[in-house]
């Protein structure tokens, strides 16, 4: 998972060494070569520096705002639910991604493998990360012949 982190995400300017948590949801937690603790967030098709060391990780992880956002029990519950059990390398996520429209909801959940969520939403993100809040634009989906 590492390797797919750096090739999907570096262009936020980190090297991951480390995954030190992941969730239903994809979302992972991991360690850069400078020790610092970013989270990942596919959902959102965000990629965020949450602590400049392991102390503060702590700390910041131990705060129940922090616990009820990373455990996501309600969606999590909704997506077992509709969809199921897990299987191995897959995770829950949002079909249309939440900074792009897509909305927390049942009609909107999915299952997709590990890898494919954080590559997708590292692709996605590098072609977004210049538009302004509330810009409008224009998604195409292309299917690739293989």
């Amino acid at each position: 998972m590492i390797a797919e982190i750096n090739n999907s995400w570096n262009w936020k300017g980190f090297t991951a060494i480390e995954v030190i948590r992941t969730n239903e949801f994809g979302n992972i937690i991991f360690k850069t070569d400078k020790n610092e603790y970013w989270r990942l967030c596919p959902e959102e098709i965000s990629c965020e520096k949450v602590a400049n060391n392991e102390s503060e990780f702590i700390k910041i992880s131990s705060a129940s705002e922090f616990i009820e956002d990373w455990e996501m029990t309600n969606l999590v519950k909704i997506a077992k639910g509709q969809l199921g059990e897990l299987e191995h390398d897959q995770k829950y996520c949002l079909k249309l991604a939440a900074v792009i429209g897509g909305q927390y909801e049942k009609s909107n959940l999915g299952k997709i493998s590990f890898s494919k969520l954080i590559s997708l939403s590292g692709d996605l993100g590098f072609q977004i990360k210049d538009l302004k809040d509330g810009q409008k634009i224009k998604m195409e989906v292309k299917h690739l012949k293989k």
